[in-house]
């Protein structure tokens, strides 16, 4: 994708608010972020040849251009083996409010889950985030804010900012984090926050680590200036 910016002229030319998680995850990729991955299908037969395309066991999400809240709608089935379950559990889906498809994507096996984000401080500009992601982001608040542009210095010391650094390093039977590449996304969405005024939020969130210490994208939001 040679200027990820069409999507953002796109949203806002429908008179959206937001790039939905599908939308989102291909503007980060053009920045070199990993993101699993994803395809939308229109009904449950096409959600469950996709499926068997991609491989099981799968994720399955309801989506939608006024569905930002998924999970607290229900709208997340993880770990789905076979397209028996794959109907049944997309048809109740798609009766969801603001559903219009389905997202198929490739289960991220990890047991870690992290948080990047993005937030533009009117006075000081756009500050990246870095924290515990997952449920657990709201409850222990263990996050960090750097003003961009980052340095590698800036993202690394970002990383060991957090009081739970230490799941960073090998974790029940799973490899230590690639800091390098967690320290290429850090810099990547400050590096957004610089390029694209019109975006005010960033939420990648979970950053999940596969059992192999790479860290994934698996959910993202991007909210634009009012």
């Amino acid at each position: 994708m040679t200027d990820p910016g069409y999507l953002i002229k796109n949203a806002k030319s429908q008179g959206r608010k937001v790039l939905n998680e599908y939308e989102a995850k291909l503007f980060l990729a053009a920045f070199g972020v990993p993101v699993c991955r994803e395809v939308l299908a229109s009904s449950v037969d096409a959600a469950a040849a996709e499926a068997v395309k991609m491989g099981f066991p799968i994720v399955l999400k309801a989506s939608g251009e006024k569905l930002a809240h998924k999970t607290e709608a229900g709208g997340v089935v993880l770990n789905v083996k076979n397209e028996q379950e794959i109907k049944a559990e997309g048809s109740r889906l798609l009766e969801i409010p603001g559903c219009e498809s389905l997202s198929v994507q490739e289960m991220i096996v990890g047991a870690r889950e992290l948080v990047c984000g993005l937030t533009r401080d009117q006075s000081f500009g756009p500050a990246v985030m870095f924290g515990l992601g997952g449920i657990l982001t709201e409850t222990l608040k263990d996050t960090v804010f750097r003003i961009a542009p980052l340095t590698m210095y800036d993202a690394k010391d970002m990383m060991s900012g957090i009081r739970a650094n230490s799941i960073l390093q090998p974790f029940r039977g799973e490899e230590a984090v690639d800091t390098e590449l967690l320290a290429k996304i850090i810099i990547a969405v400050g590096e957004i926050g610089l390029q694209y005024e019109s975006i005010a939020e960033i939420d990648i969130n979970p950053l999940k680590i596969r059992r192999d210490g790479k860290p994934v994208a698996v959910d993202a939001l991007i909210v634009f200036t009012p």
